[in-house]
C-alpha cells in the first residue's frame, strides 16, 4: 500500500511522523512523508521518501504578530500556501492519507477528490469535551457545558481560518462548494476514526467522546538504531552528575533580533548556577547561547531526545506536545515554561499528573532581567524531590506499554 503522511510546522510538529512511517514501513508499506524542505534530511534520514511542501512557519513568521487580527491572517495566508502542496504531494501517488491536524482540513478534500480514504493523525486532543477546555484556550474549566460550547468553536474558529485555503483547492481539484459544517456533520455520521497521539497515561480519553475518537499513545521521532550523542555531548555527560536540560524547541524564533535570546540565555544560566547543577541548554529557534567558558553548561544543537532524556536530572522546555511525551517516556521529572498555543494545557497535565512542577511563566524569564529565582526554585525541586522522578517513572512504564503505531496499523490495513 502507498502510504502518504501529510505534516506542517514546526519540529514537534513533523518529526513524531517521522517515527510513524519508519514503522509502517517496516510492516511492508511504501511510505512518504510531505513537509516543508527544511525537513527533508529528517525525512529521508527514516527512510521515507520525501514529498516537499511549500509552506516554511519560519518564513511566516517575520517577527512577532501584532495582536490576533494579524495572527489569524498570517496563519491564513500560510494556510492558503500549503492547499496546493499537499494536492501536489498527493498527486504523486497515495493509496491513503494520513494527516496531521494541520493538513487535515486541507487534505480530507484532497482525499475525496482523489476517491482515498484518509485518517487524522492529530497530536492533541482536539475534539469537544467536558472534560477540559481547548487545548488552546486556556487551562481555566468552563463546567462541563462552558468546556464543550468552547470546544465547539474552537473548531469554528479553525474553520473559518482554513476557508479560503479550502474553497481554493477544491476550486482546484474540480470538487463543488461545500461548507465546513457539512463536510463535519458528513464526518460525524460516518463515525470517521481519529486517533490521537497522546498517551492515556497523561490525559484520560474523555467519556462523552463518540466512538471512533481514541488516545492511542505517542508516535516518537525516529532514531537510528546506532545513533549516537556528539562526543562533546557525550564527555560532558561522563564529567559530572546527569545534568538538567533546558530546550524551548521553536518558540521565541525571532527574539535574536529584539534582545529576548540574551535575556532568556542569561536567566537560564542564573537559575542553573542558583540551583547548583550542571545544564545541557538546547539553541533551538531561538539561538540560545550558554557561557563559552563552559563551566558545567554545555550549549547544543539539534540532539535525539530519546537518547539525551534519559541521562538528565530534569528537563526544563516549552510543554510543547512532543518534548512533553519525550521527557515522561524517559521517566524524568519536568520543569514546564510554557509559552502559547497547547503548551499551557501540558504543563497543567505535567503538574496535575505530578511529575512536573507548576509552570514557570515565559515571560518573566525572557523580558525580564534577573528574573531567575523561580526558574531555579522549580529546577531545585524537580531534582531533589524523589516524589517527582517516582511520578514520571511510573508514567514512563505506562508508555512504554502503548502501541500508538499498532493502532494506526490497524486502520490503515481495514481500510481506513
Amino acid at each position: 500500500m502507498k502510504i502518504l503522511i501529510t505534516a506542517a510546522g514546526s519540529y514537534g510538529d513533523v518529526a513524531p511522523y517521522t517515527g510513524l512511517g519508519a514503522r509502517l514501513r517496516e510492516a511492508g508499506h511504501s511510505v512518504a512523508l510531505a513537509a516543508d524542505a527544511s525537513y527533508a534530511q529528517l525525512v529521508r534520514a527514516a527512510g521515507l521518501e520525501f514529498r516537499p511542501l511549500p509552506a516554511d512557519p519560519r518564513r511566516e513568521q517575520g517577527g512577532a504578530p501584532r495582536g490576533q487580527r494579524e495572527l489569524m491572517r498570517r496563519a491564513a495566508a500560510f494556510v492558503r500556501e500549503l492547499g496546493p502542496g499537499v494536492a501536489d504531494a498527493a498527486a504523486q501517488g497515495a493509496d491513503v492519507l494520513l494527516l496531521s491536524a494541520t493538513t487535515a482540513p486541507l487534505g480530507r478534500h484532497v482525499a475525496e477528490a482523489m476517491g482515498i480514504p484518509s485518517l487524522d493523525l492529530p497530536l492533541q486532543p482536539n475534539a469537544p469535551t467536558g472534560d477540559f477546555p481547548p487545548v488552546v484556550a486556556g487551562t481555566r474549566s468552563l463546567g462541563r457545558r462552558g468546556n464543550r460550547a468552547a470546544g465547539r468553536f474552537s473548531l469554528r474558529v479553525v474553520d473559518r481560518l482554513y476557508a479560503d485555503g479550502v474553497r481554493d483547492v477544491r476550486a482546484r481539484l474540480g470538487l463543488p462548494p461545500v461548507s465546513a459544517r457539512a463536510v463535519r456533520r458528513r464526518r460525524a455520521q460516518n463515525a470517521r476514526p481519529v486517533l490521537h497521539g497522546v498517551s492515556p497515561a497523561l490525559v484520560p480519553r474523555p467519556a462523552d467522546w463518540r466512538p471512533g475518537l481514541e488516545l492511542v499513545g505517542n508516535w516518537w521521532p525516529y532514531t537510528a538504531p546506532d545513533a549516537v550523542l556528539p562526543p562533546v555531548l557525550e564527555d560532558f555527560l561522563a564529567a559530572g552528575p546527569p545534568p538538567v536540560f533546558v530546550g524551548f524547541g521553536s518558540m521565541a524564533a525571532g527574539a535574536r533580533d529584539d534582545g529576548t535570546s540574551a535575556r532568556l540565555a542569561a536567566n537560564v544560566v542564573a537559575a542553573l548556577r542558583r540551583a547548583e547543577v550542571r545544564g545541557v541548554i538546547q539553541s533551538g529557534w531561538a539561538g540560545l547561547a550558554g557561557p563559552e567558558s563552559g563551566d558545567g553548561i554545555l550549549t547544543v544543537g539539534e540532539v535525539p531526545h530519546a537518547l539525551l532524556f534519559p541521562r538528565t536530572a530534569a528537563v526544563v522546555h516549552h510543554a510543547g506536545a512532543g518534548t512533553t511525551a519525550a521527557a515522561l517516556r524517559a521517566g524524568v521529572p519536568a520543569v514546564p515554561v510554557p509559552v502559547a498555543a497547547d503548551q499551557p494545557f501540558w504543563a497543567a497535565r505535567l503538574a496535575a499528573v505530578g511529575a512536573g512542577t507548576d509552570p514557570v511563566p515565559f515571560r518573566a524569564l525572557s523580558q525580564e532581567e534577573g528574573s531567575a529565582g523561580r526558574l531555579a526554585d522549580a529546577v531545585a525541586r524537580a531534582v531533589r524531590e524523589p516524589s517527582y522522578r517516582e511520578r514520571a517513572a511510573a508514567i514512563a512504564r505506562r508508555v512504554a506499554a502503548e502501541d500508538g503505531v499498532g493502532e494506526v496499523l490497524k486502520v490503515v490495513e481495514s481500510g481506513a
